[in-house]
């Protein structure tokens, strides 16, 4: 995938030096982006920098630490540096912060625009944190919260009130998957001025580049794609230039920061995105394919694949798909869903994604919707896959499915 901004500059080694991003494809990019080996010795990783305190050689220095590059652990070490540039680099962004989570990115972002008065729309399929931020903190601070219909498109600008400064988009949804329209509503956003929002984490920032299309700001959870490997939590806040000094100032405000080993940890992961990326991408919709064909299932929510809902404005903005998407089962009791599920040897249960292993757990979406419906008539399941062989995650389910029809 090839990247469209000439700048900023990648500082790099080797033959690759003094070239701008966009010479280079994302996979290359993401083994060069934020290293500064000649800074650290020679070192291939930047280090792990545990610091609070700083020290300046002379008064003069102390006098000036206004302009230093490093001069406050909480205001970012050569680690977390190197996270932004990489991130920066990957999402085309004049800029990112980091936050402790995806959802402190979530939150962060809300309370930046957050004034008495305004008006925000929030897509009804949205995370489940990004609502809660909304009905237990930013409507408290005098903000108007509408949800809408992430199908709505161009629609959006019947929503629009004097007010309104802000519209949310995930693209698809993390429990239902729809596909919105991004192309209309950051169209519609800009003709009336308003900042877009877009949770980028489905597609890594790998998949899709938000801020190349118009978003203001590409947000992640980078516990997820970015880090790959279940073990570390972290967000990542992408900018356009119209945004990127407010959204610093306001973190810088809030005193949030990273641990350098949860940057360290992400940084890392980052190395490996490409190619995890392009293996979730055919093991999901080889997966997704077969449990079309299953007669246990009624609908393969999955905007990837072809034929499905989503699947032709998907197609218009993504190269590719995660592993992470939904299915639809027909009505099955608990215990019966119990057997299928307790007896998986692969597919883990728990709450997040983006890791090398695959997740399976059921679902109940209806009950995050205020604007639309969600009336599936069967059991919503949603399922991450992993890096492990795919002819293997479908012989667990193909046993899984078999449990769930016994009797007794």
């Amino acid at each position: 995938m090839k990247l469209e901004q000439s700048d900023p500059i990648v500082s790099i080694t080797g033959d690759l030096a003094h070239e701008t991003i966009a010479d280079f494809a994302d996979d290359t990019l993401l083994c060069h982006a934020g290293r500064h080996s000649d800074s650290h010795h020679g070192t291939v990783n930047t280090p792990v920098y545990h610091a609070s305190t700083i020290l300046f050689p002379t008064l003069a220095s102390l006098d000036a630490k206004g302009t230093a590059a490093v001069r406050y652990g909480r205001r970012g070490t050569p680690t977390s540096f190197s996270l932004e540039e990489a991130v920066s680099a990957l999402e085309v962004a004049e800029g990112t912060i980091l936050a402790p989570s995806g959802a402190m990115a979530i939150s962060t972002t809300l309370l930046a625009f957050a004034t008495p008065g305004a008006h925000y729309l929030i897509p009804d399929n949205v995370y489940g944190p990004c609502r809660n931020c909304c009905e237990a903190i930013v409507k408290k601070l005098g903000v108007a919260v509408t949800y809408y219909d992430p199908l709505i498109g161009a629609g959006i600008a019947e929503l629009i009130t004097t007010e309104t400064t802000l519209i949310w988009i995930e693209a698809p949804g993390s429990q239902t998957f729809e596909m919105s329209d991004i192309g209309a509503l950051a169209a519609v956003a800009k003709a009336r001025g308003l900042v877009t929002v877009l949770d980028n984490t489905w597609a890594g920032g790998y998949f899709f580049k938000p801020l190349s299309l118009g978003i203001d700001i590409s947000l992640q959870a980078g516990t997820k794609y970015l880090s790959g490997h279940s073990d570390v939590m972290l967000g990542t806040i992408s900018c356009a230039p119209s945004v990127y000094a407010r959204m610093k100032e306001f973190s810088a405000r809030l005193g949030m920061c990273v641990g350098p080993d949860d940057a360290y940890l992400v940084l890392r992961g980052m190395r490996t995105l490409s190619v995890r990326m392009r293996q979730h991408h055919a093991s999901s919709l080889k997966l997704a394919e077969w449990l079309q064909s299953r007669p246990e299932v009624i609908k393969v929510m999955h905007p990837g694949l072809p034929g499905s809902d989503g699947y032709e404005v998907w197609s218009r903005y993504f190269s590719g798909a995660s592993g992470l998407f939904g299915f639809i089962i027909k009505p099955v009791e608990r215990p019966r869903l119990a057997r299928m599920m307790d007896g998986l040897r692969l597919f883990g249960m728990g709450a997040s994604w983006g890791g090398y292993e695959s997740l399976l757990i059921p679902t109940n979406p209806a009950s995050l919707r205020t604007a639309t419906s969600w009336e599936p008539q069967g059991q919503t399941m949603r399922i991450h896959v992993g890096l492990e062989c795919v002819d293997d995650l479908i012989a667990d389910l193909d046993a899984g499915f078999a449990r769930m029809a016994l009797n007794g």
